[in-house]
């Protein structure tokens, strides 16, 4: 057995774990693979092993990945999106998961149109307000879904989050409730084009804590494919 299936048989026992503990079942989670700085040979190898889901946080690499490989992969797009870059995007991932503001949600909306499709956008909410991290605060989450709400060609699912860096992956425990909370609370708004059926939000060293918390998604890299190589 290689490290990837491996770690892949690890990773899928530790999610088995946090859904018996919360009375959730497999289907309540999608495992997407963080792929980012990862050559396409070592996805492909996953894509042996089952996952059809992966994440990368540059539109170019989304892209460039996109051409190589099968077109039943579902791509997401989960880091930063510069304005600029969402052409990439648009068209090529099945999720937006990192929407953050009304200037972005402008350009996807019009690159939307320029193709005749609706785009599925996560509204990206910094929980911790980190200075580092991207998204809105959640005192105004409300406000900016009931904002962008009328944009035709993009529609809301969710809500994401990046958690901080901990050493105790129980520390974000209050983050990842405080966003399913507040996605009970927009869904109470019942917005027209919106719904919250996904919390994106956990990640290698947290995503059993997300699970329990209510997580729909939950973000996988490191704990996959090993180390990221930023060199590249």
């Amino acid at each position: 057995m290689g490290f990837i299936e491996e770690n892949l048989k690890n990773v899928e026992e530790r999610i088995h774990r946090a859904l018996v503990r919360s009375g959730r079942r497999r289907e309540d989670v999608t495992l997407i693979v963080v792929s980012k700085t990862k050559p396409v040979s070592m996805i492909q190898e996953v894509i042996e092993l089952g996952p059809r889901d992966f994440g990368e946080n540059k539109p170019q690499e989304l892209r460039d990945k996109y051409e190589l490989l099968p077109k039943d992969l579902r791509w997401h797009m989960i880091g930063n999106l510069q304005r600029n870059k969402v052409k990439y995007v648009v068209g090529r991932a099945v999720l937006i998961h990192s929407l953050g503001s009304y200037e972005l949600a402008l350009e996807i909306e019009k690159e939307s149109a320029k193709r005749g499709i609706i785009m599925p956008c996560l509204v990206e909410v910094n929980m911790a307000h980190e200075a580092t991290k991207g998204g809105i605060g959640p005192e105004e989450a409300v406000g900016f879904i009931h904002r962008i709400a009328p944009l035709t060609h993009l529609k809301i699912e969710g809500l994401m989050t990046v958690a901080p860096f901990v050493q105790d992956p129980e520390e974000n425990r209050s983050c990842f409730q405080g966003l399913r909370n507040l996605a009970v609370d927009i869904d109470r708004e019942n917005i027209d084009n919106v719904c919250m059926r996904h919390l994106s939000m956990g990640m290698t060293g947290d995503f059993e804590i997300a699970v329990e918390e209510g997580a729909t998604m939950i973000r996988v890299g490191t704990g996959i494919l090993g180390e990221r190589n930023y060199s590249l």
